[in-house]
């Protein structure tokens, strides 16, 4: 056994905010640096990477962690009040050199009383030289899993997600080889929040403000438009009150087998978001256009409706 396999594949760090930036209406980006997140995760190939954030109880002090294997119950031991609030984001961005890592994470403001939550209140109140704990992959290590971008040998990709899942399309195709081809769907509240995208010239991105319209109106149609398929009207499946939909070629929600190998198929799909409306698209792609599931992956984020944790 190696030395490195010894060492867990996780980082638990104490990161500062170096920079805050309001980058649309519905988006402000934090950037996070500090000696401790030096070994984390590797740029270049961060592609959907997801990573835990742990905010501070307002007028608390951040918990303090060991970071060990056990880190996630010692942080359950911590008295509720005190130890603060985790949520699971995508990083937007990922630099290192010879001094320093810096990690770029975009936030969605969900400021309505009915819809908003820890992270979204923290990130509209940041400020230079407050601190937050990073939960992510240890520099060179993809054993601890949190990726779920494998397009294998498929020779085009469609992604498409909300504004949720802006951030991880946005570093999928910047992190993808230059020739790649296919095109991305993103659905966004309003069009101030279009944002510059350093994609692939054969990736064609579609930029969907949502105005007045719900949740995936927008993006469920234009996804199947350029499918050049028709709704389907089967059952959608149900899931457990509080459940997300997720279903990737090596892990199944609910309960299918599962692909074996790499993905070889023409087309790879990459959906996330509200969990209802990326249901809607995998009963369409999967009912509709018999898509095998080795060519996509299904990933709710989050649910409407829903108070998400962790």
């Amino acid at each position: 056994m190696s030395a490195d396999t010894l060492v867990s594949p996780f980082l638990l760090a104490r990161a500062t905010v170096t920079a805050v930036e309001r980058v649309s209406p519905s988006f402000v980006r934090v950037t996070l640096g500090g000696p401790e997140i030096a070994d984390l995760g590797t740029p270049g190939a961060v592609l959907d990477q997801r990573i835990k954030l742990i905010f501070p109880t307002p007028g608390a002090p951040l918990p303090v962690l060991a970071g060990t294997a056990d880190w996630y119950q010692e942080w359950l031991a911590l008295p509720e009040d005190t130890r603060g609030s985790m949520r699971t984001y995508s990083i937007r961005e990922l630099t290192a050199d010879a001094t320093s890592t810096t990690l770029t994470i975009d936030f969605v403001l969900h400021l309505d009383p009915t819809s908003t939550g820890p992270a979204s209140l923290w990130a509209s109140a940041a400020a230079p030289g407050q601190e937050i704990l990073v939960l992510g992959p240890r520099r060179g290590r993809t054993d601890g899993g949190g990726i779920e971008y494998y397009p294998g040998d498929a020779t085009s990709i469609l992604l498409a997600g909300d504004e949720t899942a802006a951030p991880a399309i946005a570093r999928i195709l910047e992190d993808s080889p230059a020739g790649t081809r296919g095109a991305a769907f993103i659905e966004v509240p309003e069009a101030g929040d279009i944002l510059p995208i350093a994609a692939p010239a054969g990736v064609e991105i579609t930029w969907l403000p949502r105005a007045d319209k719900a949740h995936g109106e927008a993006l469920i149609p234009a996804v199947l438009d350029h499918l050049g398929s028709q709704p389907v009207d089967s059952a959608p499946e149900t899931l457990p009150e509080g459940e997300l939909l997720w279903e990737t070629p090596t892990f199944s929600g609910l309960g299918e087998e599962t692909a074996e190998g790499s993905n070889h198929a023409d087309r790879y799909f990459w959906i996330a978001g509200e969990s209802g409306v990326v249901t809607t698209l995998r009963r369409h792609l999967v009912k509709g256009l018999g898509i095998d599931r080795s060519q996509v992956a299904f990933m709710g984020y989050w649910r409407k409706g829903v108070a998400m944790r962790g």
